[in-house]
């Protein structure tokens, strides 16, 4: 019973650690020294789903805060007033709910010298763990032909408990340096 109660602890804390898996794509035909200016391709921030548990004006400030800190660092500026920039951004917060089942084997045989078997009979337990993961996409169009050029997405497991403002937009501007980390490509 001690080593169930062992395991919740266990696997909230490597949920705690868990980094933001990365992943990217782009067009290799694109010359993307050639992109110096950006402007939002409206609706600039979108849903999946369109929840207002998640959709707010809060945090599409803080992540419309974070893309601009992060394309000025790579040499990118807001396009002037009514001009269209060299390459739209548009962001996509997405939230999927997903499912695992975690085994695990109590008591039972081990092995010794010539195959041989000690111990007492043993049982599995198979729980089921629902958890959600949410994913922050970074799309880049073309500011001509608006086809996309770039992309890049971090995905996280969320905290079951509510972060605080402050815990929250440092995980976005967190989020955001490490999805444009891998902006220009090399």
């Amino acid at each position: 019973m001690f080593s169930r109660l062992l395991l919740l602890p266990l696997i909230l804390l490597l949920a705690a650690c868990q980094t933001t898996r990365l992943e990217r794509d782009f067009d290799p035909n694109r010359d993307f020294a050639a992109y110096r200016s950006w402007s939002w391709q409206e609706p600039a921030l979108q849903y999946r789903p369109d929840d207002p548990r998640l959709k707010s004006d809060l945090t599409e400030q803080r992540i419309r805060e974070a893309v601009s800190e992060q394309l000025d660092q790579r040499g990118l500026r807001p396009a002037q007033a009514g001009r269209a920039g060299d390459v739209k951004v548009q962001v996509w917060l997405i939230v999927d709910k997903r499912r695992d089942e975690v085994t695990t084997h109590y008591g039972g045989f081990w092995g010794g010298p010539w195959n041989g078997y000690w111990g007492g009979p043993g049982y599995s337990e198979t729980r089921t763990l629902d958890y959600q993961v949410g994913t922050l996409q970074i799309d880049l169009y073309d500011g001509k032909d608006g086809k996309l050029v770039w992309r890049g997405s971090g995905e996280q497991i969320m905290r079951s408990a509510q972060p605080n403002p402050n815990e929250r937009a440092a995980a976005i501007r967190e989020t955001v340096a490490k999805v444009l980390s891998q902006y220009p490509p090399h």
